[in-house]
């Protein structure tokens, strides 16, 4: 009766363990094979890999493949395969096209890409993507991406799903913006050089949950050159929790 007891036991938490959304580490590597002395060219990426549960792991996973694609693919044709060890292949592959067209050139293409889980409950899951490219040129570009899915379905949630009134919620985060960065309280949000479009401040693409609280982050480019570098606003929860429809 014991063993039948603890067999049943077993079993619910083998089902209950297959049904509850886990992520593991993946990483992957590609190098030039051309002949190169120094800055030989090379991809890293490591990316969280969603699994237990079917639908849901397959929708992040696509959805993280998909963003990766835009960051790394460079060819002309549309990329069709899913695989990690293509999509690094054709960045590798795109360099060594164009140090054979131009073989006097000494300029090494490199990519590192790193995925984490940065924020889980119930309701939110928020996955950060921090991104390096250089191809060439004065220098490389790197960002934050922030992909916010519902745990439930695995789709993206917009940010304006975020807040129960996304205006208020937008003309709060302006005046701190005009607060830190010393932009008169009143006239344009570009008064003191901000490249903000139309003149018109604009919550950041990328919103993260973190432990302690929410972080806007404007990547470099965003709202301000790439001199001025990446802006960033930081609200402890218990500032911005009446705004908030999903924690």
């Amino acid at each position: 009766m014991k063993s039948n007891i603890v067999c049943i036991l077993l079993a619910f938490v083998f089902v209950s363990c297959s049904n509850e959304l886990r992520f593991e580490n993946r990483f992957f590597e590609q190098k030039t094979t051309l002949s190169c002395q120094e800055n030989c060219p090379y991809i890293r990426v490591k990316i969280p890999m969603a699994n237990g549960v079917p639908i849901v792991s397959d929708s992040i996973n696509k959805k993280i493949f998909s963003v990766l694609k835009g960051i790394i693919y460079f060819g002309e044709k549309p990329f069709t395969s899913s695989s990690y060890k293509d999509l690094l292949a054709s960045f590798i592959g795109s360099y060594e096209k164009m140090k054979r067209q131009f073989s006097e050139d000494t300029f090494g293409w490199e990519a590192n890409i790193t995925g984490s889980v940065l924020y889980q409950s119930d309701r939110i899951l928020n996955i950060q993507i921090q991104h390096y490219t250089f191809t060439g040129g004065a220098h490389g570009y790197e960002g934050l991406r922030s992909l916010i899915f519902d745990p439930d379905n695995g789709k993206i949630i917009p940010n304006t799903k975020l807040f129960k009134n996304p205006n208020l919620f937008k003309a709060f985060a302006e005046k701190n913006f005009r607060l830190k960065y010393k932009i008169p309280a009143q006239g344009s949000i570009n008064a003191t050089g901000y490249q903000f479009e139309n003149e018109v401040f604009k919550l950041p693409q990328n919103i993260f949950y973190t432990d302690k609280g929410l972080l806007l982050h404007y990547n470099q480019y965003e709202v301000a050159s790439y001199a001025d570098g990446p802006k960033e606003l930081f609200f402890p929860y218990a500032e911005i929790n009446e705004f908030l429809a999903l924690r």
